[in-house]
This record gives structure tokens, C-alpha cells and sequence, in this order.
């Protein structure tokens, strides 16, 4: 698909590391001009760096999501430096807690709905105003497994991802007239720093690998090739809809 978004204009959010550098990166290989943010101004400066020396071009754009007005002040600040927004994905994430839902702080719960879902709500919205008085514009929303399954232990971070879910479907039923589509994508396990101490675990990496009837986790990459389906002209028709990246995990 190298080429196939020349000319266009993306933003994705978590691009510091991990799934969110994944897709950003792809996106730049496959022509696009990506602003990428992220909380770590060396971690974009690190993703901004590896676009450049493969050919394609990146904004570093580091802001936390979840302040009040940082997705505004991103999206214009995009704009300004490169153009009409086309492409937004919404990749940042966080799940620092692994616990029975008795025991789950009302910290987490509140850090974890804040960045899954209101900030990922406030990037459409703020990016879905602008697109639709283009009549024009693609989001991507990464959900997770954790959206359309019970994981576990996982409370805030599942219920945070099954809002994004169903988010996607309501954005994509009231902004199809006017030429925006949202679509999401729901990986299972993918190997990134964020899952790394989980899937080495003696005991719950083996469990949730035989879960999976693929037999392995997936690479970012992989994730990221469903992302570039999604924006391209080849989904043109396609909105609403979340795609799931799971070796297996939904179908048994």
C-alpha cells in the first residue's frame, strides 16, 4: 500500500512507542504526512527520527491528551504546520492496573477511562469538526478485544475500550452524510512495552497465549497494516465497523 496516502494529512495520538509508533510509521510509509503525539517529547523525537531516515515526514506534537483544550490546540497547531487534517487514529492507551474488580482504585479507573475514552472522544471531536465541513475524513479508534470480551481483572480498561467501541458506531451512523468514517480496530495481545510484564508472567502468559489459536501474540505491524486498510480509498465503504486482530481469540 506504499503510496496509497500521498497527499494526505494524519494524526495519531500514543505515537511515542509501541502500537501508536507502529501505525504512525506505516502511515508516513505509506505516503502521509503524520503529526504525532504523545506525552514524551524524546519518544516522538525517536518516532520523528525513524520516519525521516526511512523517506516520510513527522511533527513531533508532545501534549497530554487528557488536559482540557490539548486536543484543540493539537489539531490546529497540525493544521498549521501541514495541511487539512484527513486521518486521525486514536492509538494512545494506558492500563496500569491488573486486579479483581473489588480491589480496583478509583485512581486507575479515573486515569484509565480519562485516556481510553475521553480523550479519544474529544480527538474525534475536535478532528470529526473540521472533517466535516471538508466533507472528507477517516478515524481510527484502537479498541481492544477488551471491548467486545470479558478480560478479566481488567474492569476500567475493558469497560473504557467497549465505550470506544460503541463510540465508533455512533460517530459513523452521524457523520456518514457528510463524508467522515470511523472505523476501529480490536487487537488482542500485541508485543509492546505496555504488555511486556503481563505476557511474561509464568503463569498468565501461557494462559492467555492458549487462548489464542494462532499460538502467538501479535506483532504492532500487524495491527497497524488493519489501521492503513481502514483510512485507505479500498475501505471506502466501510464505516462503523471494528475490526478485529486476534489470532482466534472472538471466534471460539
Amino acid at each position: 500500500m506504499s503510496g496509497g496516502l500521498t497527499g494526505q494529512v494524519a494524526l495519531v495520538t500514543g505515537a511515542g512507542r509501541g502500537l501508536g509508533r507502529a501505525i504512525a510509521e506505516a502511515l508516513a510509509e505509506a505516503g502521509a504526512q503524520v503529526a504525532l503525539v504523545a506525552r514524551s517529547a524524546d519518544q516522538l523525537e525517536q518516532t520523528a527520527a525513524a520516519i525521516a531516515e526511512a523517506g516520510g515526514q513527522a511533527l513531533p506534537l508532545p501534549a497530554d491528551i487528557t488536559e482540557d483544550g490539548a486536543p484543540g490546540d493539537l489539531m490546529a497547531r497540525a493544521e498549521t504546520e501541514l495541511g487539512p487534517l484527513d486521518i486521525l487514529v486514536n492509538a494512545a492507551g494506558v492500563n496500569p492496573a491488573y486486579a479483581r474488580a473489588e480491589l480496583h482504585s478509583i485512581e486507575a479507573w479515573d486515569l484509565i477511562l480519562a485516556t481510553n475514552l475521553r480523550a479519544a472522544f474529544l480527538c474525534c471531536q475536535v478532528a470529526g469538526r473540521r472533517m466535516l465541513e471538508r466533507r472528507h475524513g477517516a478515524i481510527v479508534n484502537v479498541a481492544s478485544i477488551g471491548g467486545v470480551v470479558a478480560l478479566p481483572r481488567m474492569a476500567a480498561y475493558c469497560a473504557a475500550k467497549a465505550g470506544l467501541v460503541e463510540l465508533t458506531r455512533v460517530l459513523a451512523v452521524e457523520w456518514a452524510d457528510r463524508g467522515v468514517r470511523v472505523n476501529a480496530v480490536a487487537p488482542a495481545y500485541v508485543l509492546t512495552e505496555m504488555t511486556q510484564g503481563l505476557l511474561s508472567h509464568p503463569v498468565h502468559g501461557p494462559r492467555l497465549l492458549a487462548q489464542t489459536p494462532l499460538g502467538r501474540w501479535a506483532e504492532p505491524a500487524e495491527v497497524a497494516s488493519a489501521v492503513l486498510f481502514l483510512v485507505s480509498a479500498g475501505a471506502g465503504y466501510v464505516t462503523g465497523h471494528t475490526l478485529v486482530v486476534d489470532g482466534g481469540w472472538t471466534a471460539q
